[in-house]
């Protein structure tokens, strides 16, 4: 090497490793879970979902671990992180069962069939103690059980069970006993089922419409918007509004409404993003992930993801309407599922642009942004969450 050169390298390494040392140390040391698998099996996506582990990992890297490895003992089972109890202790993980002959199946005839061959509970599990317990499986009601959530106040929790092959909100006791159905007498398909934080409303949408109604499914409503295709309603933090994707199915874009149902209006524009993220390196007929919109914790911001060019980038809106774009990427690099911290300094979002897709945790405008996970080539690291907890865990 020569002198010029030498001296030029020496420079610049003199500027970069300060400031990643610097970065590096700042990274918060919250929990994230995740879920990490396989993606590059060519024979579709069950051969790739069956090797899908529920992990752990501090947001700066370290610390990682696999969750309940218990729940992916049977051949054909796989696991994934699916969310966390309110003060962060219990983690959300979902067991998976398919027989190989219902997936071939599926994969024949392009379609799901879910009233056969499968296993699917949601279960909790002790973060400090690794103990794990299967809700669904208490007084079972179905075969697919999915969507857990804690109701607040410790009122119990929320699920989405497939009832003769129909998707329906019940809520359940904490022993995992007395299920019962809230759609309030609804015979649509529901899916994105969550409870405000106040505890006394819940929302979801039925055949790709959005309703509210009171927790026990009385006094629903339906959000009119017009638009045929209306998708995972998310509550603020602060209760007073809810976001969901509105428009066509694959061209859908963030809006509000306020929490009676009123005050509706477009907050951004995706830019021609369909709004699903694909993992496989040879896509199959079910193989994409949605990816919706995410608030702030202080509810005045909602992070999602928009085409820019040939790239999908981070964006950030405010609810006065003034977007932001948060990255700035290569042609055809590709952002996915954001998550902000419970502290609100911190954004999480998976992204390709190492080649490989890897969870990364940045500031919140989208700054000092470096990766979380070290999945191999042939993998993906998808569905980062944040451990809501007030002190970052040790």
């Amino acid at each position: 090497m020569n002198r010029p050169t030498g001296l030029l390298l020496a420079g610049l390494l003199a500027w970069f490793l300060p400031a990643f040392v610097m970065a590096q140390e700042s990274r918060p040391t919250y929990l994230i879970g995740y879920t990490e698998g396989r993606n590059d099996l060519p024979e579709g996506q069950f051969a790739n979902w069956v090797t899908n582990r529920a992990c752990l990992a501090r947001a700066d890297g370290t610390g990682r671990r696999v969750l309940a490895e218990e729940l992916t003992q049977k051949s054909y089972q796989w696991s994934q992180f699916a969310g966390w109890s309110p003060n962060g202790q219990q983690a959300v993980i979902i067991s998976l069962w398919e027989s190989p002959e219902n997936a071939a199946w599926e994969r024949e005839h392009k379609t799901f069939r879910m009233t056969e061959g499968w296993l699917v509970d949601s279960c909790l599990m002790e973060v400090s103690t690794g103990k794990v317990k299967n809700l669904t499986a208490i007084d079972r009601v179905s075969i697919y059980n999915t969507g857990l959530f804690f109701l607040p106040d410790g009122a119990g929790f929320g699920f989405t069970p497939l009832i003769k092959g129909i998707s329906k909100p019940f809520v359940m006791d904490l022993d995992g006993h007395r299920k019962r159905d809230v759609s309030g007498n609804g015979d649509g398909f529901a899916y994105g089922y969550s409870a405000s934080p106040s505890g006394k409303q819940i929302s979801y949408h039925e055949n790709y419409q959005i309703f509210i109604s009171n927790t026990d499914g009385t006094g629903k409503i339906k959000v009119h918007t017009g638009n045929p295709f209306n998708f995972a309603p998310s509550w603020s933090p602060d209760g007073q509004w809810l976001t969901f994707v509105s428009g066509e199915h694959y061209n859908c874009h963030p809006h509000i409404v306020k929490n009676d149902g009123q005050g509706l209006r477009k907050l951004a524009d995706r830019g021609g993003y369909k709004g699903t993220i694909e993992r496989l390196k040879t896509p199959d007929f079910h193989s994409e992930s949605s990816d919706v919109p995410v608030w702030s914790p202080d509810s005045s911001h909602i992070y999602y993801t928009a085409k820019v060019g040939e790239s999908i980038e981070l964006m950030r809106i405010s609810l006065s309407g003034k977007p932001e774009q948060l990255t700035f990427s290569r042609p055809g690099t590709k952002h996915y599922h954001p998550s902000v911290s419970p502290d609100g300094n911190w954004v999480m979002f998976g992204s390709d642009r190492s080649g490989v897709m890897q969870l990364y945790v940045a500031r919140a405008d989208g700054k000092d942004a470096l990766p979380v996970t070290q999945v191999p080539a042939n993998s993906c690291a998808m569905h980062g969450m944040w451990q809501p907890a007030q002190k970052p865990a040790r």
